[in-house]
């Protein structure tokens, strides 16, 4: 598959306390970059895939860093708007066992937020692609930043791309007065294949099965997969216009320790991908978008159904070893856990 895909989100300067040390337990952040979307760029980059990715940066030494640093895997940054005072900021404090990881952001008035909704040029960036991938966290971020996302959406299925969503609920994000639904209901009318967790189909869209099921299954670590089936095709019936419902089933025993999978229903058939035992994580954020950006190759490169969803956790699988936002793997290395080599041996 030779058509491009593009991407349209917000990169953030992430600024992270040194190992699992707690804000300013030294007086140290580590400064790298990762933003949902972009993540997702850099992983199918890495993939060997044509990718741009699209977003506001302000014309300053630390947003010129942040394109050089998406350049450096290979994606494509031309259509990225130079506009507004200031990048997206977050701070992460990393969890261990019992103890969670905790996110603060700092991105009000960032210039995804508030660049014009009209400010690009869907012919230009849309020419010769043939997959659009966007998430519930830019609608979050403001008005200007949902009218943008809907655009987005909208241009794209006028041109006959296939359209992605991770839907992505972020409760510390909705804060200018719209609820996710009011606004996610209408973008994913638009979206062929959606990605998600069960929290995210009950908070972003309102759809669920039972109230308050979902963080229950994740922090008793266990989780009916039975379940997963009815709330994908409940999503088909919401939304007739979804060709896939890909669903992440985390179980939470600790911030250590994690049991993974996903489920992928096309409309027919409903797969359910082999589970991992992750231990001794070494950083879990990005496991969605790592998750997002196998599915997308997967499904973008023609693979079986079950074989693009078997990639992607692989592939997010691994990111649970990779610290920073970003999945640094290749294919040969998802393809072998794959195949069932997990053992972690030397590679000589």
């Amino acid at each position: 598959m030779s058509k491009r895909v593009v991407t349209l989100g917000e990169m953030m300067l992430r600024l992270k306390a040194p190992g699992f040390e707690r804000f300013f337990q030294s007086p140290t952040l580590e400064a790298t970059f990762g933003g949902g979307e972009g993540n997702v760029a850099i992983s199918l980059a890495n993939f060997g895939l044509d990718v741009s990715f699209v977003t506001a940066l302000p014309n300053n030494p630390i947003a010129e860093a942040c394109v050089r640093f998406l350049r450096g895997f290979g994606v494509d940054t031309s259509h990225i708007q130079r506009s507004g005072e200031r990048m997206g900021i977050y701070f992460l404090e990393g969890g261990a066992n019992q103890r969670p990881s905790n996110v603060v952001y700092d991105r009000a008035h960032s210039a995804i937020g508030t660049i014009r909704a009209d400010s690009f040029d869907w012919d230009t960036i849309f020419a010769g692609v043939g997959w659009f991938h966007i998430t519930g966290i830019t609608p979050a971020l403001s008005e200007t930043a949902a009218a943008l996302s809907l655009n987005a959406v909208q241009a794209a299925k006028a041109r006959g791309i296939t359209v992605s969503c991770d839907y992505n609920y972020r409760k510390k994000l909705w804060q200018y007065g719209k609820s996710a639904p009011e606004l996610m209901t209408e973008l994913v009318k638009y979206v062929d294949v959606g990605i998600a967790n069960e929290e995210d189909c009950q908070k972003s869209l309102g759809v669920n099965l039972e109230e308050e099921d979902y963080e229950h299954a994740v922090t008793s670590g266990k989780l009916d997969t039975a379940r997963y089936e009815t709330l994908a095709k409940k999503m088909f019936e919401t939304f007739p216009n979804l060709k896939y419902q890909a669903i992440t089933l985390r179980e939470s025993f600790s911030a250590s320790h994690n049991g993974w999978s996903a489920c992928l229903y096309n409309g027919s058939d409903f797969f359910l991908s082999r589970h991992y035992d992750i231990t001794d994580i070494v950083d879990r954020v990005g496991g969605g978008d790592s998750f997002a950006a196998g599915l997308i190759y997967g499904l973008h490169t023609g693979l079986a159904d079950e074989d693009a969803l078997n990639f992607a956790v692989a592939a997010s699988c691994l990111k649970h070893t990779v610290l920073g936002d970003v999945n640094l793997v290749t294919v040969p290395e998802v393809e072998r856990l794959m195949q069932g080599d997990a053992s972690g041996r030397v590679q000589r």
